[in-house]
């Protein structure tokens, strides 16, 4: 019959090395968590600096990102950080250089030709 005190000490080390790995892998996970994270229209409207019936209007015409279950509103962080950030406007030095792209006589047109 083998004794368990025996190897007692390989036990302890692999539990040792888990705990470690858990311990380092831990953050990540709470900073993912953080950028799922679940708000209700009034913590949406904090969020964006709205008030709570805007919120609703851009809901009701879809202009916002939204999950709905039943009667209750839920806001991702993340998809409202990304919808804040889509409806940025170009500069004058972007919006001269994508005219200069569509103004260039050497690209292709070949949509035009049909």
């Amino acid at each position: 019959m083998n004794n368990p005190f025996e190897n007692i000490d390989a036990r302890l080390s692999n539990i040792e090395n888990l705990l470690l790995d858990l311990k380092h892998k831990a953050p990540q996970s709470t900073k993912n968590s953080e950028n799922e994270e679940l708000m209700t229209v009034q913590d949406a409207a904090a969020f964006l600096k709205l008030s709570v019936p805007t919120i609703y209007g851009l809901t009701q015409r879809a202009e916002i990102p939204v999950c709905k279950r039943g009667k209750r509103l839920y806001f991702s962080k993340q998809e409202l950080s990304d919808w804040i950030k889509a409806g940025r406007k170009k500069t004058l030095i972007e919006l001269e250089q994508e005219a200069e792209t569509w103004s260039n006589p050497n690209r292709k047109r070949s949509n035009l030709k049909k």
